[in-house]
């Protein structure tokens, strides 16, 4: 199956007024696997929306946008520094017009990376992480120890992107940047998936240490 040839026969008969169409995701590179979707960004004037479908034996997920909801999904993504959408438009490859300079505009601030932290952001991990690994240390109940070190590790992990100055993600989108952020720590924290308590105490510490005493949000 050509993902490029279905995804493109798809578009047109079913957005043959859109504007533009991109394919993205790991269907067209080196991640993709036996299970792969069609990921289809579709522009049109009206009708945003999200739907999911099989077309030709390949499971889809189209991403019907307006121009505006578009921009806004966009201005929402960077606020909370996860640009799930601008990592589909940097990668995508068009089928149908012309997206023009987007999806060069969305690979320039994935390049550049997020703001720096503020003082506030900056607190607000510090005292998350604090909290979970009081959570952590104290339970007694091991179903609660369980859940409470399963947050704890996924939330190690966006930390320490968040304070190393990189995109915020989740699931596999949360280990490719801390892969790419820095391996050997990405192999530490895959490691540490049962007691992420001292990963979590070394991220912390590295951030300028636990915060409790006069957290005020």
């Amino acid at each position: 199956m050509d993902p490029l040839t279905d995804a493109r026969d798809l578009v047109q008969a079913r957005f043959p007024d859109a504007a533009w169409a991109l394919l993205t995701g790991s269907v067209l590179g080196p991640s993709r696997t036996a299970g792969s979707d069609l990921d289809i960004v579709v522009m049109r004037a009206d009708g945003p929306g999200r739907e999911s479908l099989h077309f030709r034996g390949w499971p889809v997920e189209l991403f019907v946008q307006t121009p505006d909801s578009l921009a806004e999904y966009m201005a929402r993504e960077l606020a909370a520094r996860k640009p799930s959408t601008h990592r589909m438009l940097a990668t995508g490859v068009p089928l149908l017009g012309d997206p023009g300079e987007l999806v060069a505009r969305c690979a320039r601030v994935l390049a550049d990376g997020p703001p720096p932290l503020t003082t506030a952001e900056r607190d607000r991990l510090r005292y998350h992480l604090t909290d979970l690994l009081d959570d952590h240390s104290h339970a007694t109940d091991p179903g609660e120890r369980e859940v409470i070190a399963a947050a704890l590790w996924t939330e190690t992990a966006r930390a320490a992107l968040a304070f190393g100055g990189r995109w915020l993600s989740n699931g596999k989108w949360l280990l490719r940047e801390l892969r790419e952020l820095d391996p050997a720590f990405a192999t530490q924290w895959l490691a540490a998936r049962d007691d992420p308590s001292t990963l979590a105490a070394e991220v912390l510490a590295r951030a300028g240490g636990p915060l409790f005493d006069g957290y005020r949000a």
